[in-house]
């Protein structure tokens, strides 16, 4: 999707044989997501849904009608879901979407380096991350205080501190290879 859209939900697992699914919601409050107007699909295509339980709905396409079976369902499964932007409230200043983190430029805390930028934000239900798209690769950092200090949306950058638990192998290094630490 465009920047003028905001992820705010992904379809998971069918329940059932009627067509119902799991949807996770990034809303504080799940249930939430289903009074959004204007819910889209990574697609394009717009969507309604109602809550049937805990996590669980219905999606009602365009024209209202239901999603009605298992395998219909199951064509739905990590359909990303977003609503857009404009029907979002405005953020305070020292707040933001985790959508406006991608793209940003990431800097090396206390040295400005730059050493990339937000290639994405991920959040598996163990706490969120930033995807930075390096020189060197790809790395996954955990979005906390300690490992990402600042947020500067406004000027277009984050600075980063990486924690000295991460490990990197020294293949990944050329012209190290033999020089680590033996355990």
């Amino acid at each position: 999707m465009n920047r003028d859209h905001v992820l705010m939900g992904v379809v998971g697992r069918p329940h059932g044989v009627r067509g119902l699914v799991h949807v996770h919601s990034y809303t504080a409050v799940a249930e939430d997501l289903a009074t959004y107007a204007g819910l889209v699909d990574d697609l394009g295509r717009p969507w309604r849904l109602s809550w049937h339980g805990n996590g669980v709905a219905r999606l009602h396409d365009a024209a209202g009608h239901a999603i009605d079976s298992r395998e219909a369902a199951q064509q739905m499964v990590n359909r990303k879901l977003y609503v857009p932007r404009a029907s979002l409230p405005e953020t305070d200043e020292d707040e933001f979407y985790f959508a406006d983190l991608v793209g940003l430029e990431v800097r090396e805390h206390g040295t400005d380096r730059v050493v990339g930028h937000v290639a994405a934000v991920h959040d598996y239900g163990a706490g969120t991350s930033l995807e930075i798209d390096g020189a060197d690769g790809n790395t996954l950092l955990p979005f906390t205080e300690a490992c990402v200090p600042v947020v500067n949306v406004g000027a277009g950058w984050v600075a980063i501190c990486l924690p000295d638990e991460i490990e990197v192998p020294v293949e990944c290094f050329p012209g190290t290879a033999g020089q680590g630490n033996a355990s």
